[in-house]
């Protein structure tokens, strides 16, 4: 097959707000061949990734994402892996190059899963998908009643597993922060998983970072993700070495395989979140599970926004029997809501496993979506290189 279209649309809520809500715009990438279709998510700003794919050649390494991708094979995963390949030796000094490719990258693993009739997890070499316990992804409240209340609502929605993160957390003092997390041990029980993000607001401060570490204790936290930046591996294993009871975790800034790696190698982490959207597409994830399995490290995707992202999300791990917690989002925008017909919904035991269908195993539901989609123009020398395509 012959990669013949590929297709952005942006799309976002009337109103987007500074809140750390990852939903309130997207960008949908679909992907024509061979009579197929398939469809995919980049987790970056639409904008840029767009214009990653169309730009105009500044020089031999930075070529537009397009150059490596229209007109190439896709005859199996081998394909997916050699584009990729191409993406990254000749868009090379594109930074938002790994973004823009991860969407086309879902897209083509839906694609050639439509073609096999087989879902992703299965030609990735997985027999069966294993059950996942979802936990709860919100955000902090702005007070710690608010915390509570999120917690509660979390708990009476059938979740055993909620993750809190953002909000005011680490911006004022650690007795501050301690109030939120026993609210929102209180509000889940005590039988609850409970994890914390921070969202790297501690940048490199490690002493900053271990002073919350009694309260996480005492809330029993699972987790702490993400305390400093995805690149600050010395302040990571340091926190993790003065940590025993709180595992530390990160990766979704990971854009590379060797970012997620050295996080794991250096930074100590316990356990290893990685973006399909960010880090390239289902095939790097999919390494770095395997290299998480070798080093004793859990595996955890990342996902805050739709379900067609929470798909492939679930596919590099899906086999993986040990490791069970996945990322599910709890409270997205109206717009994450609309993007697939048939979500990815919790059986009666509260767990989810990755859709046994061929491709990712969701429909995009292309009506609902027409309401979001932003009207983008891009124009260099006074010709169009980019316009809204139809979504028809």
């Amino acid at each position: 097959m012959k990669i013949e279209a590929v297709d952005f649309f942006y799309l976002s809520m009337p109103d987007v707000t500074i809140a750390a809500d990852g939903s309130q715009d997207a960008l949908l990438v679909r992907v024509a061949a061979g009579g197929h279709i398939g469809w995919g998510e980049c987790e970056a700003a639409p904008l840029p990734s767009i214009a990653a794919f169309v730009c105009p050649m500044s020089h031999g390494a930075c070529r537009p994402v397009a150059a490596s991708v229209l007109g190439a094979t896709l005859d199996g995963p081998e394909s997916i892996t050699r584009i990729g390949a191409r993406v990254e030796r000749d868009s090379m000094d594109l930074l938002q190059a790994a973004h823009t490719f991860s969407g086309i990258e879902m897209a083509l693993w839906d694609l050639l899963g439509q073609h096999r009739q087989l879902p992703v997890w299965k030609m990735l070499g997985f027999e069966k998908a294993t059950s996942k316990i979802p936990y709860a992804s919100l955000l902090f409240g702005d007070t710690a009643d608010e915390t509570l209340a999120r917690a509660r609502k979390a708990l009476a929605d059938g979740f055993s597993a909620v993750k809190f993160g953002w909000g005011p957390i680490g911006t004022l003092d650690a007795a501050f922060d301690a109030d939120h997390f026993v609210a929102a041990r209180e509000g889940i029980g005590n039988d609850g998983h409970l994890m914390v993000d921070v969202g790297q607001i501690f940048v490199e401060d490690i002493e900053a970072a271990a002073a919350r570490l009694p309260a996480l204790e005492q809330a029993r936290a699972h987790w702490l993700e993400e305390p400093f930046s995805g690149h600050a591996f010395e302040a990571y294993a340091d926190l993790a070495a003065r940590s025993p009871n709180v595992g530390i975790a990160g990766g979704e800034a990971a854009h590379n395989i060797a970012m997620a790696r050295h996080l794991m190698d250096f930074g100590k982490v316990k356990f290893v979140q990685i973006d399909c959207g960010r880090i390239g597409g289902i095939g790097p994830a999919f390494e770095v599970a395997q290299l998480a399995q070798v080093r004793g490290v859990t595996y955890v995707n990342h996902t805050f926004t739709t379900h067609l992202a929470l798909s492939a999300s679930l596919q590099p791990f899906a086999g993986i029997a040990d490791d069970r917690i996945c990322e599910y989002p709890a409270n997205p925008s109206a717009l994450a809501l609309a993007v697939v017909a048939n979500p990815i919904t919790r059986n009666l035991a509260g767990e989810v496993f990755a859709p046994d269908a061929p491709g990712l195993g969701v429909k995009v539901d292309t009506d609902a979506l027409k309401p979001y989609l932003v009207d983008t123009e891009i124009k260099v020398g006074g010709k169009v290189i980019y316009a809204t395509p139809s979504l028809g």
